[in-house]
């Protein structure tokens, strides 16, 4: 793993709360194997480590990652953070790291099932969207242009609100 691994693992371990509590009984089998069975889930798991826990904690997560086939991406206070790479179901993509073969194949082939869904006929209705730079009118010139009237200009007694450029002062006209 490198040190930007880290990094960003460190970052997404912020945003979680602790799984497991690790309280006086230590680092027992049946612990290894919850803590084992988590990251087995979540890939990224955070372990609180009781006051009643007289054992270093550097050493429990040392201990704790080997037995548990992890990596310790973190210890602050009392606080472990473990990380284990789940090889059937990625959960966790690191930064311009790219998805499996395996993944990718499965996105291509829901798109090609979707497109292939339509009969047909239906695709020749289908329209595309409207593309805004060829929709516009062109004006020829200035006075071509004619101001137009927004909803929020037009008050429900049907005048609407000019503005006087010279003075900068709006007033409000019978509508037309």
């Amino acid at each position: 793993m490198t040190t930007k691994d880290r990094a960003y693992l460190k970052g997404l371990a912020m945003n979680i709360d602790p799984v497991l509590s690790l309280g006086k009984a230590s680092l027992t089998p049946e612990f290894v194997s919850a803590a084992g069975e988590a990251l087995a889930a979540r890939e990224l798991i955070k372990i609180n480590v009781l006051k009643n826990c007289a054992d270093d904690i550097g050493e429990l997560a040392r201990t704790l990652a080997e037995r548990s086939r992890s990596e310790v991406v973190q210890v602050i206070g009392r606080k472990i953070v473990l990380y284990k790479r789940n090889k059937d179901d990625i959960k966790i993509v690191f930064p311009g790291e790219k998805l499996p073969e395996k993944k990718q194949e499965n996105k291509t082939e829901k798109k090609a099932e979707k497109k292939t869904d339509k009969k047909p006929a239906d695709r020749k209705n289908d329209k595309k969207p409207a593309n805004r730079k060829t929709d516009k009118k062109t004006f020829d010139s200035k006075s071509d242009m004619k101001p137009s009237v927004r909803k929020s200009d037009v008050r429900s007694n049907g005048f609407k609100k000019s503005y006087d450029k010279k003075t900068g002062t709006g007033r409000y006209d019978k509508r037309k």
